[in-house]
């Protein structure tokens, strides 16, 4: 994906998740794409594991995720570093989701909190 395509995709992709359109957010992953997020300390594969991260993480948290800084490396990789806030102990943290593009949806995502 170009920069622009990159930039609009995860736009697209934010707002998806803050409304909780289930359906929708699973479509910028491809269906077997992996996320893996060491804060919870497990991988989710293809759009039912990802389904399960979502419902679980956001959804389940009302979480509500705000853009802090975006860096794209290359057409295939692109670091997002964001703010979570929502109904979890915490109440707001930062975080970071690195991913990798293939097909121009999310092939691979390794998402972690930051404390």
């Amino acid at each position: 994906m170009k920069n622009t395509a990159i930039t609009k995709f995860i736009g697209a992709w934010l707002s998806t998740g803050n409304q909780y359109d289930v359906e929708k957010y699973l479509s910028f992953y491809l269906v077997d794409a992996v996320l893996n997020d060491p804060s919870v300390g497990r991988k989710f594969t293809g759009h039912t594991g990802i389904k399960d991260y979502f419902v679980s993480y956001f959804i389940g948290y009302r979480t509500q995720t705000k853009l802090v800084k975006f860096i794209i490396n290359n057409d295939e990789h692109a670091h997002l570093e964001v703010e979570f806030t929502g109904d979890f102990p915490e109440r707001k943290i930062g975080g970071t989701f690195d991913f990798t593009f293939k097909d121009d949806k999310i092939a691979f995502v390794k998402a972690n909190l930051v404390h």
